[in-house]
């Protein structure tokens, strides 16, 4: 298996075909990419009919058809060429197992039980956001070697790690949000992980 280096457009690329529909501060954190660099990939892959840019207070930077299309061929292609096939698709069984594990945590943090009923949890228990925490915490643990693999497998993976701990630090830091609720929370970077390993594999949701 060969290392491989994605470079910087097919970074920006792939990073709307995961995250969506976003604007360019959100590109510049998935990638790793500054700011700059990551509006100047996206003005040329404007150009080439690969990405869209909508203006106003909602506005950001979208895939077209051309684009989704362009990014499942270049993905495809940097697997194969790197032989890491087999190694991204152990990977992501190893993923399925720990998934329902983390809706189940998401879905603790935010509702609870109270008198035999689910509710909203309002964050008023600081025990009960603490015992959760301590569930995503072992979780990540786990999760910090199916990354590792990716990351060795394709480099570009590496930045979930990276994503992950963040918003895990963040979280235990008293930044609540970062758990579910942020764009940039736990939750959100997993299911970017998650699409994103459909998308290199070809596996359709």
């Amino acid at each position: 298996m060969t290392a491989s280096t994605t470079g910087d457009d097919l970074l920006v690329l792939h990073a709307l075909r995961c995250a969506g529909f976003t604007d360019l501060a959100r590109v510049a954190a998935v990638t790793g990419l500054g700011e700059s660099d990551a509006e100047s990939e996206l003005i040329d892959l404007a150009a080439a009919g690969h990405v869209t840019y909508t203006a106003g207070l909602f506005g950001g930077w979208g895939l077209t058809e051309a684009g989704r299309a362009a990014d499942a061929r270049r993905i495809t292609e940097e697997l194969e060429a790197a032989g890491a096939r087999t190694a991204v698709a152990g990977a992501y069984d190893r993923f399925l197992v720990l998934n329902p594990e983390l809706l189940d945590i998401c879905g603790a943090w935010q509702m609870r039980p109270v008198g035999g009923a689910a509710t909203l949890n309002d964050h008023g228990d600081p025990d009960y956001d603490a015992r959760v925490l301590g569930r995503l915490i072992d979780l990540d643990r786990r999760a910090q070697a199916v990354c590792a693999d990716l990351s060795a497998a394709l480099p570009r993976f590496g930045r979930y790690r990276v994503r992950l701990a963040d918003a895990l630090a963040r979280a235990t830091s008293g930044a609540l949000d970062y758990v579910t609720d942020d764009m940039a929370s736990y939750h959100t970077v997993w299911f970017q992980l998650h699409e994103d390993l459909l998308a290199t594999l070809g596996i359709p949701r």
